[in-house]
């Protein structure tokens, strides 16, 4: 008989790398006795990574969550493991030291067992403090590794990296293949090195199964000597997430490993309460495409971890490069081959870039600077015109050595932009922090906390707990569930219509502005215009024969004397999504001809005569008229972001994604320089600094503070300086 193995439940991550959200502290309460029941998990990863933002992003407590949850599982003596980044905490940037040695010694106290830390550089130096740390609190300190598979991540390389951490006291050592991409044969070699070497270290293994190796990496890990094997369950194992407990059970079986029963009778329950929560409001968030493998991660790296936002990241910009495409004249890509492109762009970066493991935070640097670039390729500009400033930290060394050296490009973006070089230790670039945020709780009248557990998650994610608190998160994220949740009413032609349709079950109720706007836009939109006067239909396709967008995501309406500048997105051939007064209005044509529009915005179906008059158009929908105005798409320029340094394009700030604007560092009437940071948009969970092109003076401010903004926004409009 071969030596026992274990395994290690990783609920946490099976919905993180399925969806948005993970289940609430009711559910989690509810499911945490049956896994108890299932009888073959020595242990569970309940939080760390994203679990504590989802929480506050739910506007729940995240401590109560971690406390509820972990509470059954130290009962029944099943240890409970977190998973911490190092320098990066539980956040996706840097933390204070005195931040991060308090997250120890307040999940310690909450009844976590292991601290599970990894540096997604495999610098020793981030791991030192984390190890320290966990074993001052009295945590089991398990030391990670960040597997990829690239000419320089030896096993050699790797055990460096074990030396230092055994060295630095480390009870653990953790192979955490979060891609997927470790080569089995491999894997197997550095366990045989870490046991021949540290025989008494405890070895943990966590392989996605997203390109398919990960099932023969656990055999292979086995048998090298791995003590623990991370594995997951229905409904929500294979895909992106971990190989089902099941299927590792029965193989290592075969091979004579001693491995645990499973009560079968339990993981059905299990498996029926997981799907319980995802038929709640989980599932609207896991793309289908995290339910499958694919081979195409192989040369990519890319995390299963992080394949959710990924896929929402995608539809999120979709739309904007197919408008610049079309704009250039060239075909449009689909979701999968944008993908896949995305993909390329990933592999042909990531050398560029030192070659940083494809982890949280630095995949999605990675990521996001690929899909930075791809965009501004479809838009003929060249790469790498956007980073963001912690992908900057990573080049500069902020956050620790690259295992290879960057391209010369960066070293002279860098000095072009008078970016410095750090070769100091990272942690001492982050001064520590705790008596500010003290000081704001005092301030606000908050209560700290048992352990000082609201002060910990005051200072690691300070913006999503202020909305915690106020209010806002929860506000949020119930509009973003009704939004889902809520039936369409549909019309009975879903394409353009030959001959009039039936309008007796249309909407009677009484239209406001936005609606009337809505169906203004959707008939301009889809005629062509003679003088202003009439619109004419036009058979073809307008916005093909135009380009449709000319990277154009916005026009101006006058409302009697009012100006007002309305988003707009094209989601199919003739819907468009109108961002009105901050608010989404799903619109869909249904019929068009001279001076008449079918339409529906949200689901609710409408009619409206379109007559050009003296004070410009009068929209009537239900016996009520609204005067409406616009200057025409065709032939007003002033928003086009063609040009160069310098050129009337460089006027306009657009967000280059879907996102909400994190910070506002101008007003109306400010002198800027070129290179100056004007507004920070918070999406794709990085900060996006949005800087002048040239100096100039602020015209107009149109973002507001924690506003949502769609890709192509403007957000800012200069002026040459007189």
């Amino acid at each position: 008989m071969k030596k026992q193995i274990k395994f290690s439940l990783i609920y946490r991550d099976m919905w993180q790398s399925s969806g948005k959200y993970v289940p609430r502290v009711d559910q989690l309460k509810r499911i945490a006795p049956v896994i108890i029941d299932m009888g073959c998990f020595s242990r569970v990863e309940t939080n760390g990574g994203a679990f504590e933002q989802v929480n506050l992003l739910y506007g729940e407590n995240p401590n109560t969550a971690v406390r509820e949850w972990v509470k059954p599982f130290n009962e029944a003596g099943i240890q409970t493991h977190m998973l911490e980044r190092a320098l990066n905490g539980i956040r996706m940037f840097p933390v204070p030291a005195d931040v991060r040695k308090l997250m120890y010694k307040v999940k310690k106290a909450q009844g976590v067992d292991i601290a599970r830390s990894f540096c997604g550089l495999n610098d020793h130096r981030n791991l030192e403090l984390s190890i320290k740390y966990a074993k001052e609190a009295g945590m089991i300190s398990q030391a990670t590794l960040s597997i990829t598979h690239s000419p320089l991540h030896t096993v050699e390389y790797f055990m460096g990296v074990v030396d230092k951490a055994v060295e630095y006291g480390t009870d653990e050592i953790c192979l955490k293949d979060m891609a997927g991409v470790g080569r089995p044969a491999t894997l197997g070699k550095l366990v045989k090195a870490i046991k021949d070497k540290y025989p008494h270290i405890i070895v943990q293994y966590h392989g996605h199964t997203g390109p398919g190796f990960s099932v023969a990496s656990m055999l292979e890990v086995a048998r090298a000597g791995a003590d623990y094997l991370d594995c997951a369950m229905e409904p929500l194992s294979w895909g992106m997430v971990h190989p089902d407990v099941i299927t590792i059970r029965h193989m290592l079986l075969d091979d004579g490993f001693d491995v645990p029963d499973i009560n079968m009778n339990a993981y059905m329950e299990a498996r029926s309460l997981t799907q319980e929560f995802m038929d709640d409001f989980l599932g609207y968030f896991i793309d289908p495409k995290n339910r499958y493998l694919s081979s195409l991660m192989v040369d990519s790296g890319l995390p299963g971890g992080m394949m959710g936002s990924l896929m929402a990241d995608l539809k999120g910009v979709h739309q904007g490069i197919n408008a610049s495409l079309a704009a250039a004249g060239k075909s449009e890509l689909s979701e999968d081959e944008l993908m896949v492109k995305l993909f390329d762009e990933v592999t042909y970066i990531w050398p560029l870039m030192g070659y940083p493991p494809l982890v949280t935070p630095f995949s999605q640097y990675v990521k996001n600077t690929a899909l930075v670039n791809v965009m501004n390729l479809a838009m003929g500009k060249e790469r790498f015109q956007s980073i963001d400033p912690n992908s900057w930290d990573m080049l500069l060394g902020k956050a620790g050595h690259l295992p290879g050296p960057i391209d010369p490009i960066f070293v002279k973006l860098a000095k072009e932009q008078k970016r410095e070089f750090y070769t100091g230790l990272p942690q001492d670039a982050y001064p520590d922090a705790l008596d500010k945020y003290r000081k704001e709780m005092k301030d606000n009248g908050w209560d700290t906390g048992p352990d000082d557990e609201e002060l910990f998650e005051l200072a690691m994610h300070d913006t999503q707990y202020r909305d915690y608190k106020s209010g806002a998160a929860k506000e949020r994220f119930e509009a973003e569930i009704a939004k889902f949740k809520t039936p369409k009413t549909t019309v009975a032609v879903n394409t353009i219509a030959n001959q009039k349709p039936n309008r007796s079950s249309y909407s009677k109720k009484e239209p406001n502005e936005s609606t009337a706007i809505a169906g203004f836009l959707a008939y301009g939109f889809n005629t062509r215009q003679i003088d202003l006067n009439p619109y004419w239909p036009q058979k073809h396709n307008v916005w093909n024969s135009i380009g449709r967008w000319r990277n154009t995501n916005s026009v101006f309406i006058e409302v009697g004397k009012e100006k007002k500048e309305i988003f707009y997105s094209k989601t199919g051939n003739k819907d468009f999504k109108f961002i009105i007064d901050h608010a989404d209005f799903e619109t869909k044509l249904v019929y068009i001809e001279t001076g008449e529009v079918d339409f529906t915005v949200n689901g609710d179906a409408y009619f409206a005569k379109v007559v050009k008059d003296s004070e410009g158009f009068a929209v009537t929908i239900n016996g009520k008229k609204f005067n409406l105005n616009r200057h025409d798409m065709l032939l007003d320029e002033t928003h086009s972001s063609e040009g160069h340094s310098g050129g009337e394009g460089d006027n306009y700030i657009k967000s280059p994604m879907p996102g909400k604007v994190f910070k506002l560092n101008v007003k109306e009437g400010d002198k800027v320089k070129k290179g100056d940071t004007l507004v920070v948009v918070e999406a794709m969970k990085m900060e996006n600094s949005l800087n002048a092109a040239k100096d100039g003076v602020v015209k107009k401010v149109n973002a507001k503070l924690g506003a949502m903004v769609e890709i192509s926004t403007v957000l800012v409009e200069l002026e040459d300086l007189k």
